[in-house]
């Protein structure tokens, strides 16, 4: 039998366990804690335990379930709430109560409800690995398709629809050895082992986030990686929400990852009551939230990024677009350091393991857009989103430096921004995209042949006002001439009528891509008729008290169903107020 033979914070090693792999789950003490194989070394074992070890001790048993740590992948995730280690929160709840108590065993999904499964297969068809065999209503809105598993090939023997649990079999497959085998709904995925597709692709079409500094100037293509780093109050956690929120794909796993427990409080709270802004229905029906705070264990807590992936990865093997807020990953690399620590590891710059940019590769590696498996060519896509927290807002250490060379987008957030309450506080002269050429066409084709050019145009705007802004810190900005002053007032409508934008007003928290164009459109339309006003003569003060400016500074409350004629209603009374005071 394996006993324990030292404790050291979460780390435990064990004797005896003989035959055990790596990654390996293994049940710890009398009170049977959940722990998993990090390190062998002959039959000695170090053990990463999820669960607290206060009061454990030396001599105890362990024992090796002999499998890794999985995920259950089949209809009930959508809506589902649970920790890092995929045990549902609200069934703990019922078990443990309020605070979760150690050693308690939940199962991942509910085994005993009975779900409608229509076939979409037909008996004697050739079936292939991934190919979907029927289809469940999981919520009014996600539409969950059942796959054959990986490794799986076959003729379809027999398929039945009715109503099943997911573990009863819903269809058998005559193998090619001969053998007739049955399959339930329900998959387990080792979370480490990404799930395989055909083909990955080049991402070419934008993830839509309803965030204008987002969309407009530094977007996500699906299948995309993007890291927020910033500094604390900088906003990350309510930019990662707002992405969860409003993004375009068709499912969203959200992973609070060693955030504080009332930021995560307040996601799970207000997902449950948010609107679909495209179907009317609650978001939580296409949402699954993975909640391990930091004052839960923190192995756990490393294990919740890998069960967050693979939940999306397999939902994007349907052949669905799945986004995924991982907040944050510091955390997570704090896990690691910490575990690296209590193994007596060789450390890394600032104390993190040297393997560290290794496992944020691999992670963010398993983003992207794909040909799924199967005999018909279905397109999926997982895009992920990282936040970083680094200590002091200072992005040259080890997480944000290494998160970077692995994301082609950055949202680099600023807390001077911050301080003077423009949000999003993502800094539009140091934050990039490196998406934007391979979604030209995509902007080309759904939004307008002019958009990049309006893009470049505007972000010229905001380079010539940072390079404005040493001389009026010199000497004031009355001492300009009036043409770089009408520059500096065509800046501070970019950035105060488009860029900033609340996440808590009922309007602007989401604007279409079409909205954009038309508020882009009025900006630059008016900082040109202003140009060349200006060039003309006319006074700037004259310029600064037209009425419509007050429209223009409105214009984000604009209802979208109203934004088209109002937007253009501005546009034609911005031609004649500038006529009007050039006559």
């Amino acid at each position: 039998m394996a006993v324990i033979l030292k404790i050291s914070g979460p780390v435990v090693e064990a004797e005896g366990l003989t035959g055990a792999k790596m990654f390996d789950v293994v049940r710890v003490a009398d009170e049977g804690l959940i722990g998993e194989v990090i390190r062998l070394s002959g039959d000695v074992a170090s053990i990463q335990v999820y669960e607290d070890t206060a009061g454990i001790r030396p001599g105890e048993k362990v024992v090796n379930t002999g499998t890794p740590l999985s995920a259950e992948l089949a209809p009930g995730l959508a809506t589902s709430i649970f920790d890092g280690i995929q045990r549902p929160l609200q069934v703990i709840q019922e078990a443990s109560g309020n605070f979760i108590r150690r050693g308690v065993v939940t199962e991942a999904l509910d085994k005993k409800k009975k779900w409608k499964f229509v076939p979409t297969a037909k008996k004697g068809e050739r079936i292939e690995e991934g190919d979907i065999l029927g289809v469940v209503q999981e919520t009014p809105i996600a539409e969950h398709r059942i796959l054959c598993p990986v490794g799986s090939f076959g003729t379809l023997e027999e398929i039945s629809e009715g109503e099943f649990t997911i573990e009863e079999p819903v269809f058998t497959l005559k193998l090619k050895s001969g053998e007739s085998r049955d399959f339930p709904m329900l998959q387990r995925w080792e979370v480490r082992r990404p799930r395989p597709y055909k083909q990955k692709l080049q991402p070419d079409i934008l993830l839509t986030t309803g965030q204008r500094v987002i969309d407009a100037f530094f977007p996500i293509a699906r299948g995309g990686t993007a890291c927020i780093p910033g500094p604390f109050g900088s906003g990350k956690t309510v930019a990662q929400q707002q992405l969860a929120k409003w993004s375009d794909a068709n499912m969203i796993v959200y992973v609070g990852c060693g955030e504080r427990g009332n930021e995560m409080t307040e996601v799970l709270t207000t997902f449950p009551e948010l609107e679909d802004p495209r179907t009317k229905r609650p978001l939580m029906e296409r949402t699954i939230l993975i909640a391990n705070t930091s004052n839960m264990p923190v192995a756990a807590r490393e294990a919740s990024i890998y069960t967050g992936i693979t939940i999306a990865e397999y939902y994007r093997d349907m052949g669905l677009a799945v986004a995924l807020m991982a907040d944050s990953t510091s955390r997570w690399a704090e896990a690691l350091r910490e575990i690296s620590g209590r193994l007596e590891e060789m450390p890394g710059e600032e104390g993190y393991p040297a393997y560290l940019g290794r496992r944020l590769a691999e992670f963010y590696e398993r983003a992207g857009s794909v040909i799924t498996l199967g005999s018909k060519e279905r397109f999926g896509s997982v895009s992920v989103i990282g936040a970083v927290s680094p200590p002091g807002g200072d992005i040259s250490e080890p997480v944000s430096q290494n998160t970077l060379r692995v994301t082609r987008a950055f949202w680099g957030l600023d807390a001077s921004l911050a301080s003077r309450r423009h949000f999003p506080a993502i800094n539009w002269l140091t934050s990039y995209s490196l998406y934007k050429d391979t979604l030209k066409d995509w902007y080309a084709k759904n939004v307008s042949p002019d958009w990049i050019d309006m893009q470049s145009k505007a972000m010229l705007i905001l380079q010539q006002e940072a390079e404005l802004q040493e001389i009026v810190q010199l000497v004031g900005p009355d001492a300009l001439p009036e043409r770089e002053r009408a520059v500096l007032d065509s800046a501070r409508m970019i950035r105060e009528d488009f860029l900033q934008q609340s996440a808590y007003h009922e309007v602007d928290t989401f604007t279409s891509f079409k909205k954009d164009y038309l508020m882009m459109r009025v900006i630059l339309r008016f900082s040109e008729l202003e140009i060349q006003a200006v060039e003309a003569g006319v006074p700037l003060s004259k310029i600064l008290g037209l009425k419509v400016r007050d429209k223009i500074g409105r214009m984000k409350e604009i209802p979208e169903n109203a934004s088209e004629q109002e937007l253009t209603q501005i546009l034609r009374d911005m031609e004649e107020q500038f006529k009007e005071i050039r006559a």
